[in-house]
């Protein structure tokens, strides 16, 4: 990093940065709930992802849609190190 730049770790982030999650789309035929499910699972910390999904569920996405694969997102990260506070979010969402 320059020496004139400042790393900014943990900066809030707005309910506005959140729902730009929602706009995502796949560049193929990925199931589009589930490729908004996986980008924000990767971007947001924890307690920005459990807002996310308060909002992805108000827009009457899918939280159980599947990938290639035939997995939710749920089982995906139930296989994660340190995913615990984002399986919670998922289940207390109602995710399966």
């Amino acid at each position: 990093m320059r020496k004139d730049k400042q790393k900014v770790v943990g900066e809030p982030i707005t309910n506005e940065q959140i729902a730009a999650f929602l706009q995502a789309r796949p560049y193929s035929d990925e199931s589009v709930d589930q490729h908004i499910l996986v980008r924000a699972y990767r971007g947001l910390r924890a307690e920005d992802f459990q807002v996310f999904l308060e909002m992805f569920v108000a827009q009457g996405y899918d939280l159980n849609a599947l990938d290639a694969d035939g997995k939710t997102l749920l089982s995906v990260v139930r296989t994660h190190a340190q995913s615990e506070d984002y399986v919670a979010a998922l289940e207390a969402a109602g995710a399966r």
